[in-house]
């Protein structure tokens, strides 16, 4: 039978870990006896940890690591991809709006040949302001990003051994797990999977989350910021000569001076503006350069209910 694991990257989520593995283990068992529940506890400042240990000591199978400060999901996705030991691997929210009964149905969509089979949330259960959030994260990311990407599949799916050592190979600090995963290029489907209830406590992704995210997420797969602001210039440079040789025109034919105190200030604070912009979106590319160049680990485990070197 195939060792199963499932990596939830957990984040104030004290009221959903009893439910979520009452859950789990029967839809897993339903698959195989031999499976693995890796939950990854970010800091979340709640008695998450302490529940995670209280499971991990009622069932052997169900293992935990904590970390020492806030690193962020896509962080946990990671540390949960470096830990696991399953010849296929399941990332899910700890909400249960990923429904853990929709796994036996991935992993069998898996054996028809797929390396990744992705879960496409039908009906979302999200409220107006996320779903809106997300909506307008995922159209940003795959403008400037140039990757397409559905916005209504999220973290959950499942993946082969082949792609989590794939994976697990990718050591950039800059992290986006759909992203990833979509790069690598491994054969990859889509099933249908009811999105449901959040079953206790509120998103942590608020829009300037998303927002946060996906500004990382462009910088990490994306020139094309850097190359829209050359664009932007030279289109600047081509209007302002235009213009400054119609007023030339204009002045000799008419024999008017040339006026506009007001309109030439505008234009400097204007091209100003732009190029102090430019100059800030390079700085964010020499920023996350010079970030990637100190080559610190991506997390630091503080805790861990099993031992094993990442």
């Amino acid at each position: 039978m195939p060792l199963i694991s499932v990596i939830v990257p957990v984040y104030k989520a004290e009221d959903c870990l009893h439910e979520l593995c009452r859950r789990l283990v029967p839809a897993l068992e339903s698959i195989s006896t031999d499976f693995e529940i890796i939950m990854v506890e970010d800091c979340g400042g709640d008695h998450s940890w302490e529940i995670i240990g209280q499971l991990a000591e009622a069932d052997p199978r169900i293992k935990g690591l904590q970390f020492s400060r806030n690193f962020g999901q896509h962080y946990g996705i990671t540390a949960g991809l470096d830990y696991c030991s399953g010849d296929w691997a399941v990332v899910m929210d700890c909400d249960l709006q990923d429904a853990p009964e929709a796994i036996p149905e991935l992993y069998a969509k898996a054996q028809e040949g797929f390396d990744v089979v992705l879960a496409r949330r039908v009906m979302r259960k999200d409220g107006m302001r996320k779903a809106l959030g997300s909506r307008l994260f995922y159209k940003l990311f795959a403008y400037l990003a140039d990757m397409e990407y559905d916005p209504e599949v999220g973290n959950f799916r499942i993946i082969s051994r082949k792609v989590i050592d794939s994976c697990c190979s990718m050591r950039e600090k800059l992290r986006f797990f759909g992203g990833m995963i979509d790069w690598l290029g491994f054969p990859t489907t889509t099933i249908d999977s009811e999105h449901g209830e959040r079953f206790a406590g509120e998103t942590s992704y608020t829009f300037s989350a998303l927002l946060r995210l996906a500004t990382d997420t462009i910088i990490a797969y994306s020139d094309k910021p850097l190359r829209m602001s050359i664009k932007l210039g030279f289109s600047l440079a081509v209007l302002a000569f235009i213009a400054g040789l119609a007023l030339l025109v204009y002045a000799s034919i008419y024999s008017v001076p040339i006026m506009g105190w007001s309109s030439l200030i505008v234009s400097l604070y204007f091209i100003g503006g732009i190029i102090i912009a430019n100059l800030g979106i390079i700085g964010i590319y020499l920023g996350k350069t010079f970030d990637e160049s100190k080559k610190r680990p991506l997390y630091v485990v503080m805790n861990s209910t099993f031992k094993r070197d990442a």
